[in-house]
């Protein structure tokens, strides 16, 4: 219970603070129906049941650059399978968002390829027509072939954008690393996962 107590603060802050929903699921990395729920509990509204979810804490890794060069590595190892399974090389890492373009940057120079980075759009809208925008300040993905990289796969839907855009600019995703699956996935629109930790729900 305590816990769910820092995640409802934890969201009301970020709330406070101008972030909206989405930003709010991207920092506590949890689904967007979790941080309604717990903003709906910290109002003492009738709340309905509790979504199944849950929150992943990794900030004992981010907060350290040596911790993060060595997780990078062992997210690079587990790339280097499907590289190495399918004679594909990578020309191009991709970071998601915030909090996957410090990974992406370090699997980026580990690998010697240039880095891109995407962005989702934050507006409240359906999840699942969510798009966004790869940022003209790095490396174009025409052509390219890609290793996608955030840091936790929620729902997939992100992840599904980023692979749609890709393909449609010509790109080839070959694969995916991220330091926790929630989804359970072996793949996502046949785009291998590879996730240090994969979470899969007993119910």
């Amino acid at each position: 219970m305590k816990n769910i107590e820092k995640l409802i603060q934890k969201a009301l802050e970020l709330q406070a603070n101008g972030l909206v929903t989405r930003q709010i699921a991207d920092e506590l990395n949890v689904s967007r129906e979790t941080v309604t729920w717990l903003l709906t509990r910290a109002k003492k509204e009738e709340v309905p049941p509790a979504p199944k979810d849950i929150s992943v804490n990794w900030s004992s890794i981010g907060k350290s650059a040596y911790r993060m060069h060595h997780i990078s590595i062992a997210m690079c190892d587990m790339v280097m399978d499907t590289v190495e399974s399918t004679g594909t090389d990578i020309d191009l890492v991709v970071g998601i968002g915030l909090s996957g373009v410090p990974i992406a940057s370090l699997i980026a120079e580990e690998l010697n390829t240039e880095l891109s980075v995407y962005h989702a759009y934050n507006e409240q809208h359906d999840e699942s027509r969510l798009q966004g925008a790869f940022s003209r300040n790095f490396a174009g993905i025409k052509g390219k072939k890609c290793v996608i990289v955030d840091d936790v796969i929620t729902t997939g839907n992100t992840m599904k954008d980023v692979i749609n855009q890709l393909r449609s600019s010509g790109a080839k995703p070959v694969a995916i690393t991220v330091l926790v699956d929630k989804t359970g996935s072996e793949s996502i629109s046949e785009v291998p996962v590879h996730a240090l930790v994969r979470i899969v729900r007993v119910d």
